[in-house]
């Protein structure tokens, strides 16, 4: 066996001489199996995942109904490693330069058509599998939620374009894999991989009565408007959230010129549910940061860290720490070394939760030089933490009587839960739980510019500060104190909204150039598409039905 695969492998290296291929670079693994041997560049679907030693032609799936809790995997055989697909495109480079810049370019087709195309991140895969491996298998869908970076592929495939193209019925699903390298441009190699697999997708019987607008009953806290909007577009929407084409979505709230315009509840919710949308809430922390400053019991977001603790007494200390302040934290920009984005960071959050103090925690840690000389914007949740500290200790008994008395009571917000943090503080990382009514009427507050019902709630130097593009985190989107920015584009006009976000899609927008507050609440937890669905729904749905094309 071992001299036919040898043979093998002599005729693809002359095949490859002929065509002006270079010579391979790393030493991969050749052909590892019968299999393998006679599935050169073909992707093969399979159900439960299983190691190539095992696989077997009657593992391959030619047809499949499409579901969420059932396991699709691909198994992917190649004539050479990725290092060496890539040393064709760019000769002149290391493996390791190589690596570092490219990876697979995945293209799905439904149905004959390009239905979406990636070139996967660069940080995908481990380098002895891109170096060596020239067949792995890939989840495509895991009922056991397996940590790979094909899961989150395929729900990103399917939030662009592919769930609006599995329509109830048949339909033909392609793959094919490519190498790419992003250098002064990007270059694409020829295909290497392909494969066909058909799709069943079942029907899903609508209730046509849960499709339709709901009608908004009388209630005292909102007048409800009399602006028209397109009726096809929202309920179009309902019927995708119905069918799970957006999943776990949990209501939709339209404030237009302060007015109650879309009130939508799926999924069980209804207007008394309270919903947890996490990150949201640390939006609450900046507000109580901005009315304690505004009532003196803080000087300004300027205060250093030394002012409220003594930094000597917490480990990993240094000079740097000194000269952190509560701007930095509030803008997400400290020199702390954590990043919620990198599992590795010491400052996770995922490292915080299960401490005994998590302010000790954040304050122990040690500080990234290369953040202290350049202001560098991480997502760092331990960060926020501190802020409600300060606040707790600073205002009278404590963030969360100072919050109800100061916010919840002038907007007449009364059915609320704050989680507490173990020091039994109100937990600023994420944790308010209120009615989807009552996180519209937070937008609305920085809508008025702080005043609610004629009071001055939150001071507009504030609101502006808040809402202001403190630190840039890439090319359209940007962080203020504790906020989000970013355009949507919907017909070749611009909306800039600013935004809470949590975990799983949940979002309050404040449009800026607009009389608009909209509020999105899922229980998408931890799910690759929780954002991305967020993103359509406000794009293809809801913006063009209250401007309507």
């Amino acid at each position: 066996m071992k001299k036919i695969y040898l043979i093998i492998s002599i005729i693809l290296l002359i095949l490859e001489t002929a065509v002006g291929q270079t010579a391979d670079l790393v030493m991969s693994d050749g052909i590892v199996s019968p299999v393998h041997s006679v599935n050169i560049g073909k992707i093969a679907f399979t159900g439960k995942g299983k190691n190539i030693q095992n696989i077997k032609p009657s593992d391959f799936l030619t047809e499949v109904e499409l579901q969420d809790k059932k396991d699709l995997n691909i198994q992917v055989f190649l004539g050479n490693s990725l290092t060496n697909y890539l040393h064709i495109l760019a000769p002149e480079l290391s493996a390791q330069e190589l690596t570092k810049n490219g990876n697979y370019q995945f293209t799905f087709f439904v149905d004959d058509h390009v239905t979406y195309v990636e070139n996967l991140h660069v940080g995908a895969g481990n380098l002895d599998s891109k170096n060596q491996k020239t067949t792995f298998r890939v989840p495509l869908i895991s009922t056991t939620n397996e940590d790979s970076w094909g899961r989150f592929l395929w729900n990103r495939f399917l939030m662009h374009g592919g769930e609006e193209a599995f329509t109830s019925g048949k339909h033909l699903l392609k793959i094919e894999i490519r190498p790419y390298i992003k250098l002064d441009s990007v270059l694409i190699g020829n295909k290497i991989a392909e494969g066909e697999l058909n799709i069943r997708v079942p029907k899903i019987k609508i209730n046509e009565k849960l499709v339709k607008i709901q009608a908004i009953k009388h209630l005292q806290d909102w007048q409800i408007s009399t602006n028209s909007i397109d009726t096809a577009q929202i309920e179009e929407l309902n019927k995708k959230i119905i069918t799970q084409v957006y999943k776990d979505i949990t209501s939709i709230v339209v404030i237009k010129n302060g007015e109650l315009l879309i009130e939508e509840y799926f999924n069980g919710a209804n207007r008394h549910s309270l919903h947890d949308m996490r990150s949201v809430g640390k939006s609450f922390a900046s507000t109580m940061m901005g009315v304690a400053i505004q009532e003196g019991y803080l000087k300004s977001e300027m205060q250093l860290l030394n002012e409220f603790y003594n930094l000597k007494s917490f480990k990993n200390y240094v000079q740097e720490k000194e000269q952190i302040s509560l701007k930095d934290l509030l803008t997400m920009s400290s020199s702390f070394d954590g990043n919620d984005m990198d599992a590795e960071s010491p400052g996770n959050e995922e490292n915080m939760y299960p401490t005994e103090n998590w302010v000790n925690f954040a304050l122990d840690l040690p500080i990234d030089q290369h953040k202290a000389k350049t202001k560098k914007w991480d997502y760092f949740t331990a960060g926020v933490v501190i802020l409600g500290d300060v606040i707790h200790q600073s205002v009278p008994n404590g963030l969360e009587k100072y919050a109800d008395s100061h916010l919840f009571q002038p907007l007449g917000i009364t059915h609320y839960k704050w989680q507490l943090t173990p020091q039994k503080v109100a937990n600023t990382a994420g944790g308010i739980q209120l009615r989807s009514l009552d996180f519209a009427k937070y937008g609305q507050l920085y809508k008025n510019q702080g005043i609610w019902k004629g009071k001055q709630v939150i001071a507009q130097e504030w609101i502006d500060k808040s809402l202001s593009r403190q630190i840039a985190i890439s090319e359209n989107e940007y962080y203020g104190y504790l906020f989000w920015n970013k355009r949507y584009r919907v017909d070749d006009k611009n909306y800039e909204v600013y935004y809470s976000s949590g975990n799983g899609g949940n979002k309050v927008f404040i449009f800026k150039d607009q009389p608009l507050v909209i509020v999105i609440s899922s229980t998408a937890y931890n799910k690759p598409y929780g954002h991305t669905q967020v993103d359509k729904m406000m794009q293809d749905y809801l913006i063009p039905a209250i401007y309507k094309r």
